[in-house]
């Protein structure tokens, strides 16, 4: 099983749910500027879109999109407790933050990673992000640890990964101390700390 990654970028999440799995698995970095892996291949030869994350698995499928790798390895790996049961209504709110923290609060952080932004439009970006951290403080405003059924999911690792990048787009968390919180636990994970590691993102 290979994870295409670049550093620090939504593919954080899964590799956070590999370990948390247990999953043996090889990470290959992404140049997504010029479109090749760190071994030299068309990146685009894998995933079409140039976009990460990317999962290749033991018998050469790729599966791509964030939410929907999550989703796999968590189904793929039930002992790791990492999903509610399918058919549930926990399992529909995992599902539900997967989709809100990707069609919203991902999509909100683009034009601060996006190249030719102005600094106008930085400003907008970062009200955006903040309206949406806004949503998820009044969701942990009950002192729940996670954010479903409180145990660590899926959904809980794609918003971490989400969240944190406000620590490299001039955002301070200090506004939402839920969030900031909720970011600073999950942080301290073993699987977290370890994938941050592997990714050069922390000593």
């Amino acid at each position: 099983m290979k994870l295409y990654y670049k550093p620090g970028a939504c593919p954080l999440a899964s590799h956070i749910a590999l370990l948390q799995a247990g999953e043996t698995f090889e990470l290959v970095m992404v140049d997504t500027d010029n479109g090749h892996t760190e071994n030299g291949e068309d990146y685009k030869s894998i995933n079409p879109e140039g976009y990460v994350p990317a999962l290749e698995l033991d018998d050469g499928a790729i599966l791509t999109e964030g939410p929907a790798i999550l989703q796999f390895i968590a189904d793929s790996h039930p002992q790791s407790d990492l999903a509610p049961a399918p058919g549930t209504l926990a399992r529909a709110r995992v599902q539900e933050l997967l989709n809100w923290t990707g069609t919203e609060l991902h999509k909100a952080f683009g034009p601060l990673f996006r190249n030719g932004t102005s600094d106008a439009e930085k400003t907008q970006a970062r009200a955006a992000v903040g309206r949406k951290f806004d949503h998820i403080e009044a969701l942990l405003a009950d002192e729940r640890i996670w954010l479903v059924e409180d145990r660590f999911s899926i959904a809980d690792a794609y918003l971490f990964v989400v969240a944190n990048w406000a620590n490299f787009t001039e955002i301070s968390l200090n506004n939402w101390p839920n969030l900031a919180a909720f970011v600073a636990r999950t942080g301290e994970r073993p699987a977290a700390q370890s994938a941050m590691r592997a990714e050069g993102l922390i000593q």
